[in-house]
């Protein structure tokens, strides 16, 4: 059996624009649904939702039979977790609150076989297909894509420096830290953090990193992809739900 191929991480090395959805719901059904549905990525949060380890390995086995590909967030940038993650079949994750090179080559480590890192060694993982995936041990690195998530000042005074990192395939900017950390906290279209925002693409184009953000505005996504952001996330799962949810109550209720 050949190695699962991770397009997400060949298209944004061709700069192909990938469009995304967050996925917070912690439901294998709900991302099956939205598997189907059109979107390049979907990312299934461990950060900021009640996600666990069984609850990923269910979400990635329902979103097989889509044409989606799957990132998954770990909630630290932590060496066991990223090994559970990665052997459970994740190929593509974005690792968070990343302030420097140095966290940046530990998350690759974190990802690499020895002698190259300190991943831990399963031969029988879901990652291998139980042990089926001909040379995965060799071979599984070129196939695993590491993205990091800049969200504060400090971190963005280190842009170059984490992006030059070898074994980063993208820097992802995160908008709502990134405004609490200047000062305008639940306001990432303050004027300082928008030039923030513009800056750092610019940034990373020049270091031939791709930039990837997350906006549920479909007018301020347009304007990330113009500036040159490569991987967008345009909604959020729970955004969609609650957003459609209120919207039809308030028109049976309103016509009531």
């Amino acid at each position: 059996m050949d190695m699962p191929r991770n397009a997400f991480k060949h298209a944004i090395a061709r700069g192909e624009l990938q469009i995304g959805l967050w996925c917070s719901l912690c439901s294998p059904i709900a991302t099956e649904i939205v598997a189907h549905s059109g979107y390049d990525w979907l990312l299934l949060d461990t950060e900021h939702s009640p996600n666990d380890l069984q609850e990923v390995f269910a979400q990635l086995q329902a979103a097989q039979g889509g044409a989606s590909s799957c990132i998954v967030r770990p909630a630290w940038n932590d060496m066991v977790l990223i090994k559970r993650y990665l052997d459970i079949g994740a190929q593509t994750l974005l690792v968070p609150f990343v302030q420097n090179a140095e966290e940046a080559k530990r998350a690759v480590e974190f990802t690499r076989y020895p002698p190259n890192g300190v991943r831990g060694i399963t031969g029988s993982g879901r990652a291998s297909r139980y042990g089926r995936v001909k040379d995965y041990l060799k071979n599984a690195s070129g196939e695993i894509c590491l993205l990091v998530q800049v969200e504060t000042r400090e971190a963005m005074a280190q842009l170059e420096a984490i992006a030059a990192v070898d074994g980063i395939d993208g820097v992802f900017i995160g908008p709502n830290d990134l405004a609490a950390s200047y000062g305008h906290i639940g306001n990432w279209g303050h004027p300082e953090v928008q030039a923030a925002l513009e800056d750092a693409v610019k940034r990373l184009k020049k270091a031939g990193k791709p930039a990837g953000i997350l906006t549920p505005n479909e007018e301020e996504a347009k304007k990330f992809i113009a500036w040159g952001y490569a991987f967008v996330a345009v909604g959020t799962d729970v955004g969609l739900l609650a957003k459609n949810a209120d919207a039809q109550a308030k028109r049976f209720k309103t016509g009531a």
